[in-house]
């Protein structure tokens, strides 16, 4: 498909001048070619490469609330982003006991079909009503892809009920 030359002229001038926008926008492109270093031997750089050194953060799933039914995991999550690559997401739960007769479980589910579903033919259980105990069950986030956590309890009645959250652990920026 062949464009006519008023089509090339308004799409060269839309490039030019995103190109513009974009470069204005970033001090360290204002300051000329001199700052473009590339190889990440500067300190005001246009480009940010990843720190993988910065330590991870050990993080308690749901806070000083722990594991538990009836709270809002979801909210949880969204409002303790960013979660990083190597961040430790621990679950605390107690085990069944006498007094414990709903105890609780942890799934990963396979997508977010099955985390919207509480659909749990093909989740995974990576922790038993017996791992939440003491210090925790931690489930280190070393994939770049999102998890889909879910309480398996009560035929997914559990997750129904707010049991179930979603990270997507992203890299450290220095």
């Amino acid at each position: 498909m062949a464009l006519t030359m008023g089509t090339q002229v308004l799409l060269l001038v839309t490039i030019t001048a995103a190109i513009l926008v974009v470069g204005s926008s970033n001090a360290n492109l204002q300051r000329g070619p001199q700052n473009w270093n590339f190889m990440g031997n500067y300190t005001n750089e246009p480009f940010r490469k990843p720190n993988h050194v910065q330590e991870s953060r050990r993080i308690i799933v749901g806070g000083s609330d722990n594991w538990r039914f009836g709270f809002n995991y979801t909210e949880w999550a969204r409002t303790n982003a960013p979660f990083f690559f190597n961040d430790t997401l621990v679950f605390k739960f107690d085990p069944p006991s006498e007094s414990n007769i709903h105890p609780h479980s942890i799934y990963l589910l396979p997508n977010l079909w099955s985390f919207l579903r509480c659909d749990l033919r093909w989740a995974k259980l990576v922790a038993n009503t017996s791992q939440g105990g003491g210090e925790g069950f931690e489930f280190v986030l070393n994939k770049w892809k999102p998890y889909y956590f879910a309480c398996g309890e009560s035929n997914g009645f559990h997750c129904q009920s707010g049991m179930k959250f979603f990270v997507m652990p992203t890299f450290r920026w220095s």
